[in-house]
């Protein structure tokens, strides 16, 4: 499929309801039950604080994919791209017909709705659901599994988000989106159904490469058999991890939703035409490791050396605000900026005109009586 075809399939039903980064059981309810006339909406259990865990199945081919987003509550780019690609799929849209013949889709849009509604990544007894896939303690995981099991899917997508932090490789670009094949063994074997899974992949980078060229990374492959995706993977069904991650001054990440939805037509476009068999892989060994190297802010060559600055983000009022918070006061010329202020030698103050210190919140500094925002423009 064309990437100016799927560009304008966004654009025509990207979901206007949803927005920015919080994103919650009470933001997808009324575009569900406008959608309910055509999908069958199943609730398919309760969290932990017995809110309703949503999925619904799109699509009549043979080739069965899972979906699954927000197991941590606070990354929903996933989600409202699941969204722009269901509006998508319904769309009767003539270039999408041999998706929905070839694929069936089954979609839980929030897996984590209490982390989801206080906007943190564990669920509400505070566990970390991508590290419960052997243990099953908790609802969550148990609904999980269960729609694993009844789905019985050839494909699994794990949607997630990342941190502003990760470069693709040791180089100057952001990790705008990243994946894994996660292993399903202590020696990280290449496995046949590991190939499946990079050689999808491989042809999501191919396209993404067009629109933020060198901005793909992937993940450590180190084996926690306690992830859903190295479970799932260990269980032969090709898993895919997908990361949306910062795309610059991107903080709401709506440019990201739009490549994760590129992702997405990209890879049910090949998965549709083709047997995947995993002998296309090798590119995927060339996707540059993702490495911890940004900073949301640095102040460069201050009196007291370069000031490394990241976005706490909380939740406000049922919004998602971002404070500046000092995390490093060092010489950084090995790190990376997605802002930079020079301060030439000069002190950098805080609002009471104090030199500013590790670990104050700023929303702005003072270099040479220029009152300067910490934010993007």
């Amino acid at each position: 499929m064309q990437l100016d075809i799927i560009k304008s399939l966004f654009l025509n039903n990207k979901e206007t309801r949803l927005s920015h980064r919080y994103i919650t059981n009470n933001h997808i309810k009324p575009v569900l039950d406008s959608l309910s006339n055509q999908l069958n909406i199943e609730t398919i259990g309760q969290s932990v604080l017995k809110d309703d865990i949503y999925a619904f199945k799109i699509g009549s081919g043979q080739k069965r994919i899972f979906m699954w987003s927000q197991m941590h509550g606070n990354e929903s780019t996933t989600t409202k791209a699941l969204f722009d690609l269901t509006n998508t799929l319904l769309s009767n849209d003539f270039s999408v017909k041999h998706i929905l013949e070839g694929c069936t889709f089954y979609i839980i849009p929030i897996l984590n709705p209490d982390g989801a509604k206080a906007y943190t990544r564990i669920n509400a007894n505070e566990v970390d659901l991508n590290r419960d896939a052997q243990n099953l303690t908790q609802p969550e995981s148990l609904v999980l599994k269960a729609a694993f099991d009844a789905f019985k899917p050839h494909y699994c997508y794990n949607l997630h988000g990342q941190r502003t932090i990760f470069s693709a490789g040791n180089a100057e670009k952001s990790a705008t989106v990243s994946f894994l094949s996660p292993a399903q063994d202590q020696e990280c074997t290449i496995t046949p159904n590991r190939k499946v899974a990079m050689e999808i992949i491989s042809v999501m980078n191919e396209a993404l490469q067009k629109e933020i060229p060198g901005q793909v990374g992937v993940y450590d492959d180190a084996f926690n058999l306690n992830c859903v995706g190295d479970t799932f993977q260990s269980e032969n069904i090709p898993t895919i991890l997908f990361e949306a991650g910062h795309y610059h001054e991107d903080y709401a990440r709506e440019k990201t939703r739009e490549l994760i939805y590129i992702s997405y037509l990209t890879s049910f476009d090949y998965i549709a035409k083709n047997e995947v068999t995993g002998e296309k892989y090798e590119s995927y060994l060339q996707i540059p490791e993702n490495e911890k190297l940004f900073f949301d802010v640095i102040i460069r060559n201050s009196l007291r050396g370069d000031i490394g600055i990241m976005f706490q983000e909380r939740l406000v009022n049922d919004e998602v605000v971002f404070v500046p918070r000092v995390d490093k006061i060092d010489d950084l010329k090995d790190f990376y900026a997605h802002k930079t202020i020079l301060a030439n030698g000069l002190e950098v103050l805080n609002v009471n005109e104090n030199p500013i210190e590790l670990g104050s919140e700023n929303v702005f500094v003072i270099v040479n009586n220029e009152k300067i925002s910490l934010f993007p423009k």
